[in-house]
């Protein structure tokens, strides 16, 4: 009987989530070749259209609103890790935030191959420059400085196929038992948060040597990231 393929290692992140701007900005910076070798899958809460197609599948994703308090810690804790990594940061107001409109847009973008550079741009734009992803202006004008068609990304929100290829994100978002981001799985080991990313590094590049030693091998473990106690993640 042959053996079940193996899934490949990903990491979940959201456009939403400052903690998954730092783990993008550190996979980018300290580990490349992490960055090569996962899958990219990106999740979000559904809106109102989004949520009644996973009903249908029978799919309810562990989203809870966040309380007061734990807001305002975040607002503390990402202001000092942006600047631990020297980060300037404005922060962004979500007055009525429509996930799809970027997510969505990240799907178009990555079929014209062109995902991870959408992910770098929106990164900018929302936590760089304070502007609201949720707008379609937004997502036609990363269009434009990426070179690809402004108005498939503006209006990637409203394409029923996309939808549909949302919602099967989102559906590994739940088999995978995503609670939080950015996450990170490798075999059946998982990792949520920034702080374990070294700890997903390590493991990542374990399983590479074993399968691929002349390439892997010497690389240096990524080792603890100071204090483990804290996990750094959106819940």
């Amino acid at each position: 009987m042959p053996s079940k393929p193996k899934k490949q290692p990903r990491w979940y992140f959201s456009l939403r989530s400052p903690y998954s701007w730092f783990a993008y900005h550190d996979l980018s910076s300290q580990y490349p070749d992490v960055l090569d070798a996962v899958r990219w899958v990106p999740t979000w809460e559904p809106d109102e259209l989004s949520s009644s197609l996973l009903a249908e599948a029978g799919i309810k994703l562990p989203y809870v609103p966040m309380s007061v308090e734990k807001g305002r810690y975040i607002l503390q804790d990402v202001r000092r890790m942006a600047k631990d990594r020297g980060l300037a940061m404005t922060w962004p107001v979500d007055r009525n935030p429509v996930w799809e409109v970027s997510h969505l847009a990240y799907l178009a973008a990555e079929e014209e191959g062109a995902g991870r550079e959408f992910v770098a741009a929106a990164s900018r734009a929302r936590w760089e420059r304070g502007r609201d992803i949720s707008d379609p202006d937004v997502m036609s004008d990363i269009a434009g400085d990426l070179g690809l068609d402004p108005v498939r990304l503006a209006t990637a929100a409203q394409d029923s196929r996309l939808r549909g290829l949302a919602v099967q994100r989102l559906e590994e978002v739940w088999r995978d038992g995503v609670f939080g981001v950015p996450f990170f799985i490798v075999g059946h080991e998982k990792f949520w948060g920034v702080d374990r990313l070294p700890q997903f590094v390590d493991a990542l590049r374990e399983l590479r040597v074993r399968e691929d030693p002349g390439t892997w091998q010497g690389l240096v473990p990524a080792g603890p990231a100071g204090d483990m106690g804290h996990a750094g993640g959106c819940g």
